[in-house]
C-alpha cells in the first residue's frame, strides 16, 4: 500500500483584499470538522491574518473552556524554498492537510508553493480589478485578450506537474478560482465577468466554485477566532448569519477535497481514482 500523502492547499492571490485569509481559515475549520488534522502555514509574515485568527481561536477556547476543532498554525518568515519545503513536510508526516495561506502580493515563496499546490484555491472579488490576475479582456468588447503572467505560471506548472504525477504518486493540479463577494457586482458587469471566467477556464482549465458574500460577521468574528461552523458558541444568529453558512458549506463542497484521512488510508486512494 502506498504511503499517505497529505494534500496541499494553497490560497493564492497576488491582490489584497479578496478574502483570501477569511477563506482559508473557514475551510481549514471545517476539514477539521470533519475530523482531519490540519497544519497551516502563514506565509504572510507581515500580516499574520491567519496566524492571528487561530491565535485569537485559542485564547477564546482557554476564556470559555471549550474544545474547537481547528488547525497547528505556523508562520514562516525566510526567503528559502528549501527550508519551507522542510517544513511542510514535516507538518505533513502528522497531518492530513497541509494549507498554505500566501501574502497579497507577488511573492516567490507564494508562487512556490502556488506551482506545487493539489489544490490551489484563488479567490477573486468579482471585479475585472481583480480578473486582471488572470486574464487581460478587451476593452470594448470583454473578450479575454491574454493569460496574465500568473496564469502562464500555473499553466506551465500544471503541466511540468502531469509529467510527475504518476512517478511522485500525487493526483493534478485542481485549480479552482473562487468567486467572493458576489452580491455587491452590477448586474451587467457579473454577466461579463461570467461569459469572462468561462472562456478563460476553458483555455487555461481552472474550475470556478461560489465563495463567500460580504457580511459584516466575517470581521466580526475574527477577535474571537470563531467560524461560522461553531454553532453552539455564536450565540443568536440572524438570517443573514444562516444564509453565510450556507454560502460556506457550498464553497468546501464545491471544493470537491478528499475526506479521507492517514487512518483511513484506502478511502484516500479509492477518491483518488475517482476524480
Amino acid at each position: 500500500m502506498a504511503p499517505f500523502v497529505p494534500h496541499r492547499i494553497v490560497f493564492a492571490n497576488e491582490k489584497g483584499g479578496t478574502g483570501k485569509s477569511t477563506t482559508a481559515v473557514h475551510v481549514a475549520v471545517a476539514l477539521a470538522y470533519r475530523g482531519a488534522k490540519v497544519a497551516a502555514i502563514d506565509l504572510d509574515a507581515r500580516q499574520r491574518t491567519m496566524h492571528r485568527y487561530f491565535e485569537n481561536r485559542a485564547e477564546t477556547q482557554k476564556r470559555r473552556d471549550i474544545t474547537l476543532p481547528g488547525a497547528t498554525c505556523e508562520v514562516y518568515s525566510g526567503d528559502s524554498a528549501e527550508e519551507l519545503d522542510a517544513i511542510a513536510a514535516r507538518l505533513g508526516e502528522s497531518h492530513d492537510f497541509v494549507l498554505f495561506d500566501t501574502p497579497g502580493r507577488d511573492d516567490p515563496l507564494a508562487r512556490h508553493v502556488a506551482t506545487g499546490a493539489d489544490t490551489l484555491v484563488t479567490p477573486l472579488n468579482d471585479s475585472f480589478v481583480d480578473f486582471d490576475l488572470i486574464g487581460q479582456v478587451d476593452a470594448e468588447t470583454f473578450k479575454v485578450r491574454r493569460l496574465s503572467f500568473y496564469a502562464e505560471l500555473i499553466w506551465e506548472a500544471r503541466k511540468k506537474r502531469a509529467l510527475t504525477t504518476i512517478r511522485e504518486q500525487r493526483k493534478d493540479m485542481d485549480w479552482v478560482v473562487v468567486r467572493n463577494r458576489t452580491g455587491y457586482t452590477e448586474a451587467r458587469n457579473q454577466r461579463r465577468i461570467d461569459q469572462a471566467l468561462t472562456e478563460l477556464s476553458k483555455r487555461v482549465g481552472f474550475r470556478v466554485a461560489s465563495g463567500l458574500s460580504e457580511r459584516v460577521i466575517y470581521r466580526e468574528l475574527f477577535p474571537s477566532g470563531l467560524t461560522l461552523l461553531d454553532k453552539g458558541h455564536l450565540g443568536e444568529l440572524g438570517t443573514s448569519h444562516l444564509v453565510a453558512r450556507q454560502e460556506l458549506r457550498q464553497l468546501v463542497a464545491g471544493l470537491a477535497l478528499p475526506t479521507a484521512t492517514r487512518d483511513q488510508p484506502e478511502l484516500a486512494l479509492a477518491q483518488a481514482g475517482e476524480r
